[in-house]
């Protein structure tokens, strides 16, 4: 069976789920390889195993590279990996009590969290993936495919009211009345935001650290006016990188764009280089 072809299957059985995004209209899929609303908007399984859903053009900054990086960070060395086992903990708790949870990844990227965080599961969650960038979810449905794949827009999310049992997004901008919209009542909301010393080292190396520290208080503030029982868990740890993730790590952090190319380059000659992951994760319920 081919990638596009599986996917129209997975779709297909979770049909119900989904609307259109440009009438809300129900949706169905017809002949694995489109769906198409009842006022016949048509939206076509690409090759590679995913559904665009996006109805107008959007800016993407990030590029091949910067996903493939990203991807070879998260999922052949492992630099999440604790944050990811933290992620199932909370969602396989908050929604055990279901025979069949759906978990949506809010900007996914190249889908890599999600995917690592899936793979650990012991039980019955389904993930969606949704991202605008049609690279890193063209990547993504690429290396899984037992994930749904949307490119879509976080401010018009293509699924119907109260489907959803779990939000996760990860490093990554919010749409919290769109996310709100999307989760059941109860249901759960987890957003993960760097911490002060998040990425330290590389910021120190390659920037004036100063003008690029994370401050956290507006985002918790403002996540705390949407949901309810919000808990908030700090995650620090260190990890020794050798070259190769070194230059991984380098293609796929934004922080690099500003930095000046001797910096970077005098940076790339490390063999190797300690890097702190500090992150906060912040919980809450869908009320």
């Amino acid at each position: 069976m081919s990638r596009k072809e599986n996917a129209a299957l997975l779709l297909n059985e979770h049909a119900n789920i989904f609307i259109c995004p440009v009438c809300g209209g129900k949706v169905e899929v017809v002949e694995h390889k489109s769906m198409i609303c009842s006022n016949r908007h048509t939206f076509d399984f690409a090759k590679q195993g995913y559904i665009n859903m996006l109805t107008r053009s959007m800016k993407v900054n990030y590029d091949k590279e910067l996903f493939g990086a990203r991807q070879r960070i998260i999922m052949k060395h492992n630099l999440y990996d604790p944050l990811h086992r933290r992620l199932l903990e909370v969602i396989q708790a908050e929604t055990e009590r279901h025979s069949h949870a759906l978990l949506l990844d809010a900007g996914a990227g190249e889908g890599s969290h999600l995917t690592k965080t899936l793979d650990q599961k012991e039980g019955s969650v389904t993930g969606i993936g949704i991202d605008i960038s049609k690279e890193g979810i063209r990547l993504a449905a690429s290396k899984c495919d037992t994930v749904m794949w949307l490119v879509g827009d976080l401010a018009n999310i293509p699924i119907k009211n109260d489907a959803l049992h779990a939000i996760i997004n990860i490093l990554s901008p919010a749409n919290y009345q769109e996310f709100k919209r999307v989760l059941a009542e109860n249901g759960l909301m987890i957003k993960v935001v760097p911490g002060k010393n998040y990425l330290i080292e590389l910021r120190e190396a390659i920037l004036d650290e100063r003008k690029h520290s994370f401050t956290n208080e507006e985002t918790i503030s403002l996540f705390k006016q949407h949901f309810s029982d919000v808990k908030t868990e700090e995650l620090t740890y260190t990890k020794a990188l050798n070259k190769s993730e070194l230059n991984d790590l380098i293609k796929m952090s934004p922080l690099s764009w500003n930095a000046d190319k001797e910096s970077i380059n005098n940076l790339r000659k490390r063999e190797q280089f300690e890097i702190t992951i500090d992150l906060s994760i912040l919980i809450g319920k869908n009320r």
